[in-house]
């Protein structure tokens, strides 16, 4: 099981093997996370992805999949994409989001990686409830058979590192 910590910061200056990209279905860019890294990691990513959308992709990124790229000028070695579920109340789209973060784990270890940085999914304007969110990612990863060893969640806001921190400690002995 990997050493999971929630620390705040900008994903984009984290010294890992992996981050995780919020990425939209198109792989193309856009704004919040995905456009951060985007811009960062500058044009090599945006030549991966496109790469990605000529050959396995061609209709996007489906959601709760994950694929990685270069990771461009970014301090990382790569750039694992996942495409999160936007929330809607009356709907459970938590299987989809936990699948975020496996499959990101998935890439991960077929990488070789043994350090990884994750967004808070689909928690910005995909509209998803941040404790809501911050309790499937730590129960996922936390689940996870993975040989990755370290786990960082990447928080922008102190209350998002408050809400992760909380699941943190809520799910020690699980």
């Amino acid at each position: 099981m990997p050493e999971l910590r929630a620390v705040r910061g900008d994903i984009t200056e984290q010294h890992v093997d992996a981050i995780v990209n919020a990425a939209n279905s198109s792989l193309l860019g856009g704004g919040g996370v995905d456009g951060a890294i985007h811009r960062r990691g500058g044009p090599d990513i945006l030549a991966a992805c496109r790469a990605l959308r000529a050959s396995h992709y061609g209709r996007g990124l489906p959601t709760g999949q994950a694929v990685a790229t270069t990771a461009g000028n970014l301090p990382a070695r790569w750039v694992i994409h996942t495409v999160g579920p936007v929330w809607s109340a009356g709907t459970d789209k938590s299987e989809l989001l936990a699948s975020c973060y496996r499959e990101s784990l998935r890439v991960a270890d077929e990488l070789g990686a043994k350090s990884v940085a994750f967004p808070a999914i689909s928690t910005g304007v995909y509209g998803w409830p941040l404790d809501d969110g911050a309790r499937i990612a730590v129960e996922t990863v936390r689940a996870a058979d993975t040989a990755v060893d370290q786990v960082r969640f990447v928080l922008f806001s102190d209350d998002a590192l408050a809400i992760f921190a909380a699941a943190l400690a809520a799910n020690q002995g699980a």
